[in-house]
């Protein structure tokens, strides 16, 4: 019973460890240039490593594995040791994320790194008591209810960056502001100069010197491969004399145009969703005016 208890409290260390670097992934991963590893994909990688081990071990500790106690003293050591290192390079103070986005490098680090590995090298030798049939299941229980803790807690965090992600990525929609470009339902002869089509007709503003405008090259290609679609691409400086008649405000900017030259949607866009959206409001605003007609003649 001795060893179980110990195994119980230590792989709640180990669990807590884990969990805490799951609540804040950024600065988790960040900490770990503290220690040199400089790449950003190195950091996440090492960083999904240290937590799937950390549960591993504990899962094994709960589990009265003598390995696992041992790998999980070695973990400890190494950590012990890094932060030694650390020291020795005058990064006293500098986050270490070893237990959540508030633990920096110290003594004290090293100390409590230094004491759990000797506890885990004392698990195996406590004395091991025979556990009841409701004991195991009360072990299996609280390791079961620790790892359904530790991923609430990841998916959590996942959500988090997602959000994050969402607000880098910013609107949905391009920016349209009605004093910029044409105006909405104006007629331009723009149409004359994109190549023949039946459908919507896209003219995409872009300049030599955007370097968003480079990285939307690819989708704007996709783009102009869609058979319902004709899309050209004016830039700054080899068609001026067509940004100046339509007084576009700058790249990347784009045109929906209906194939008689009617501006059907405008907008300043950032990633192809945006410039999307610019299609997407044309298509509705070109519905409403054919069941305006309709509605007309009948």
């Amino acid at each position: 019973m001795p060893e179980l208890v110990a195994g119980v409290l230590l792989a709640l260390v180990l669990a807590a460890a884990s969990v805490a670097k799951l609540a804040s992934p950024r600065s988790s991963q960040a900490a770990l240039s503290t220690f040199g590893v400089r790449s950003a994909g190195l950091r996440w990688a090492l960083w999904g490593t240290l937590i799937a081990t950390e549960l591993a071990l504990a899962a094994g500790v709960v589990a009265g594995f003598d390995l696992a106690a041992w790998a999980a003293a070695g973990l400890m050591a190494a950590f012990a040791g890094a932060l030694v290192v650390t020291l020795a390079r005058g990064r006293a103070g500098a986050p270490c994320a070893c237990f959540g986005a508030r633990s920096t490098v110290s003594w004290r680090a090293v100390a409590r790194n230094v004491a759990l590995a000797a506890a885990f090298v004392a698990l195996p030798l406590l004395p091991e008591g025979r556990l009841t049939t409701d004991q195991w299941l009360g072990a299996g229980l609280g390791l079961a209810l620790l790892l359904c803790l530790a991923l609430g807690v990841a998916v959590l965090a996942l959500a988090r960056e997602v959000g994050m992600l969402r607000l880098r990525l910013g609107p949905a929609s391009a920016l349209e502001i009605p004093e910029e470009g044409p105006p909405l339902g104006a007629r331009t002869d723009l149409v004359e100069r994109l190549p023949a089509g039946d459908d919507l007709a896209l003219a995409v503003f872009v300049s030599e010197a955007c370097p968003v405008c480079k990285g939307l090259e690819p989708g704007i290609a996709s783009l102009a491969r869609e058979p319902s679609l004709t899309v050209a691409t004016f830039d700054e400086y080899a068609d001026g004399e067509v940004w100046r008649e339509l007084d576009v405000p700058g790249s990347p900017y784009a045109l929906a145009l209906d194939r008689d030259g009617t501006v059907l949607a405008k907008g300043t866009f950032n990633n192809l969703a945006q410039l999307e959206s610019v299609l997407a409001t044309a298509e509705r605003r070109r519905g409403k005016v054919e069941v305006a007609a309709e509605a007309v003649h009948a």
